[in-house]
């Protein structure tokens, strides 16, 4: 009776909401400990995206104002940026990955300065810098050390409305979601797939519902949310279980691109479809993370175990905002940059 209200409730929303961006995520476990975690990102506008490589021992605020929480960062990391403004996804040097997915239900807590408070933006970046497994993610943000702050995406009107996923090299998986205001987080190994809207609890019910009809027989083939999680969860389970770590960052690159939306389409009617800009796979136990976008026609990789993270070593960046054209390892490829500043909020908006 619950999994028939929460899919009911879930499919009345789906026809309510407004137009949204869209992305996917799902954590392909295979034999020997070989997880990865596949994530493509959509969205309505062209979003310039290049690849980071932080250091530890960097020094990070909350950019919220005087009262921003402050950390230095224990992990170094490779993070792809939105607009050089934003971490939206990236893997830590221990394998930790997190990713940023478009959630327009979030309402994040009132801020009025008087606690300690982290931009929306770094959210990604704090996780990274600071814990190497899901768990010990969870156990932090569970005691609610800061607030995340939201604000409208600069030169835009749209306010930022975000869930973060996290998954590690144990194959442990969580969601961290502000609803009605309030921190709700969803954790254990099973939660492999997410997409956007609904909430996480009303996607697990819609699969749920697919999952009694049976893949084989018929599957949602719209591009919207729900039918896409719905999809990536059948096809993560039917892949191949491999040690291999090619076969299987090629099945879970098989996988996204199949719950991607084609470039061009995007639609001021229906929530949740723009178009795939980027994707990655992060693999949790090679410590690779593999890159591509739409506009250019090669895959490449960050070899995380050749790069120089010790703390003092300069922040590099390897530039895809051009769409410059990369293969195979890129390590050396990237450049000194000064490290991007995350978007602050100056004018703060509940």
């Amino acid at each position: 009776m619950k999994t028939s209200v929460l899919l009911l409730s879930a499919l009345l929303s789906l026809t309510t909401i407004s137009v949204t961006e869209a992305c996917t995520r799902a954590v392909y476990k295979g034999q020997d400990n070989l997880i990865l975690t596949a994530r493509s990102m959509d969205w309505r506008d062209e979003i310039p995206v290049n690849l980071w490589l932080f250091p530890r021992g960097m020094q990070r605020q909350g950019e919220v104002g005087a009262n921003s929480v402050s950390w230095t960062s224990k992990y170094g990391s490779v993070i792809a940026s939105a607009f050089d403004i934003a971490s939206a996804d990236g893997m830590n040097e221990k394998g930790l990955a997190a990713n940023l997915l478009w959630l327009v239900e979030s309402r994040y807590p009132p801020y009025d300065g008087s606690q300690p408070g982290l931009t929306v933006a770094a959210w990604v970046q704090y996780v990274l810098d600071n814990f190497a497994s899901v768990a010990e993610a969870v156990t932090a943000m569970q005691a609610e050390p800061f607030v995340v702050v939201s604000s409208t995406i600069p030169g835009t009107d749209r306010f930022t409305t975000v869930h973060l996923s996290l998954s590690d090299a144990s194959g442990d998986n969580a969601v961290f979601e502000y609803i009605d205001g309030k921190l709700v987080i969803h954790h254990d190994p099973s939660y492999t797939v997410m997409t956007n809207s609904p909430v996480f609890e009303k996607q697990l019910a819609i699969n749920e519902y697919w999952q009694e009809l049976g893949g084989t027989t018929m599957l949602p083939g719209t591009n919207r949310a729900a039918d896409r999680f719905v999809r990536a969860s059948f096809y993560l389970n039917a892949l191949p279980q491999t040690n291999d770590p090619v076969l299987a960052a090629a099945s879970v690159f098989s996988l996204i691109r199949n719950t991607s939306v084609p470039y061009g389409i995007s639609s001021p009617t229906e929530p949740n479809i723009s178009s795939t800009r980027w994707r990655s796979v992060a693999d949790h136990k090679s410590l690779r993370y593999y890159f591509e976008t739409v506009f250019t026609p090669n895959t490449f990789w960050v070899e995380l175990t050749q790069a120089d993270f010790r703390a003092g070593q300069p922040v590099r960046k390897l530039a895809l905002d051009k769409n410059q054209s990369y293969a195979g390892n890129t390590i050396k490829q990237f450049k000194k940059a000064a490290a991007f500043q995350f978007a602050g909020l100056e004018n703060l908006v509940d």
